[in-house]
């Protein structure tokens, strides 16, 4: 069916505007949100006319079943010159509704907006999810800035770090869910994002428990001591390998806190890395599905404006798979950095490892006093193969993300 028979097709008297699933349309505004121009799906969905959108704020979309922290954080994003993805209800002139997943990015003078229906079941959950946090604006009186914190406070609770880890997970969502009802096959470059980004919560949950273990080790050097006061002479071997093991464990625990811990360490940042790489993925692709959209669009219409949309379309594409491609050489880059970060640890370790075989001859030299230090040493053991253990894993997910083809 093409665009002109679409834009006759009967619309029904109430509930939702025809949008397919194979669809994409998108419109480009100031920086104020008046609408400059739009492609043909968007008018016919909203079912107004070229004369009415152009020049019109934005808002005459919006539907009132909308939360207005979903705005506020929309526009805290663009004005901070960042792209962002939101579910939105809109409202057509005739008072039918539509759905759909709107992808945002900064563009010269304003921004342009591309959308896809939305059809995964994430979808379901925000829904709801919205309808309470619009009861609550209206019940309580919110602000869009306190609806805004509460939005962020429940994805939180649904498992996300903040707002843009929950857009990148639901537009890969939406596409796969969109492939799959279209009978075509999920994209490969979302499959191998979500294979590192698997890979990059493994890899969290693995430096937590090395967080855990290094807690528990601070207290073996003090044990160490007490032992060594018990058993020999001040100034004894024991004492002196226990003052050994205390430094080299503090400059570990002083490694450990500089490349492990931290928002900023290379360890927590690859998923943040991993994320944004699969936003701008799926954005980039949409932003190309808008352009294939504009050339069916100009066989039946020549105007000059689709031909400049095209170009406009042209360098957002080009200026976002160049992000994509830093993005993949920063998570890269991040994994070597861990890589390197365990062959450290590893070094360190062989030396707590000497000090453990020294202590270990210490305790058969004292025959039954080293009962005591034989179990230490037995604690130690223990300790030094869980952080091996870990260490390995940690080196194993490192060359998995470092190594996934993109």
């Amino acid at each position: 069916m093409s665009f002109h028979d679409r834009r006759q097709e009967s619309r029904p008297a109430t509930g939702e505007a025809p949008f397919g699933l194979e669809e994409v349309f998108f419109s480009r505004t100031d920086d104020r949100g008046v609408i400059s121009a739009f492609n043909d799906v968007f008018y016919r969905v909203a079912n107004y006319s070229t004369e009415e959108l152009r020049g019109a704020p934005h808002k005459i979309i919006r539907h009132p079943d909308m939360p207005r922290g979903v705005f506020q954080l929309l526009w805290d994003t663009l004005k901070r010159g960042e792209t962002i993805g939101a579910y939105v209800k809109n409202k057509a002139k005739d008072g039918l509704f539509y759905w759909v997943f709107a992808v945002v990015v900064p563009s010269e003078g304003g921004f342009l907006s591309a959308r896809i229906k939305p059809s995964s079941s994430l979808f379901a959950t925000i829904q709801t999810e919205y309808k309470t946090l619009l009861d609550a604006e209206k019940a309580d009186g919110l602000s869009p800035e306190k609806s805004a914190e509460l939005l962020l406070e429940r994805l939180g609770e649904l498992g996300f770090k903040d707002y843009q880890s929950f857009a990148s997970f639901a537009l890969a969502e939406e596409l796969t869910a969109r492939d799959t009802g279209l009978g075509a096959s999920v994209n490969p470059k979302i499959t191998n994002c979500r294979a590192m980004l698997k890979n990059a919560d493994e890899l969290l949950g693995e430096t937590a428990g090395l967080v855990q273990e290094f807690e528990a080790m601070r207290t073996i050097p003090h044990n160490l001591r007490v032992i060594a006061s018990r058993i020999e002479p001040a100034g004894g071997p024991v004492t002196e390998l226990s003052q050994n093991y205390g430094t080299m464990s503090r400059d570990m625990s002083e490694w450990f806190s500089a490349h492990v811990r931290g928002e900023n360490s290379n360890f927590s940042a690859i998923k943040d890395t991993v994320n944004n790489n699969m936003f701008i993925e799926c954005m980039t692709r949409i932003l190309n599905e808008c352009d294939v959209q504009l050339q069916k669009e100009q066989r039946d219409n020549e105007a000059p404006s689709i031909v400049a949309e095209r170009k406009i379309l042209a360098t957002l594409v080009t200026e976002q798979r160049q992000f994509a491609q830093n993005g993949l050489a920063d998570v890269k880059s991040e994994a070597d950095r861990i890589l390197a970060a365990c062959t450290m640890m590893n070094r360190h370790f062989l030396g707590l490892s000497t000090i453990r075989v020294l202590c270990k001859i210490e305790s058969a030299r004292l025959s039954t006093k080293g009962e005591a230090l034989t179990a230490i040493i037995d604690q130690l053991g223990e300790f030094q193969a869980r952080i091996s253990k870990q260490l390995d894993r940690i080196s194993t997910l490192g060359e998995s993300i470092r190594d996934t083809e993109h």
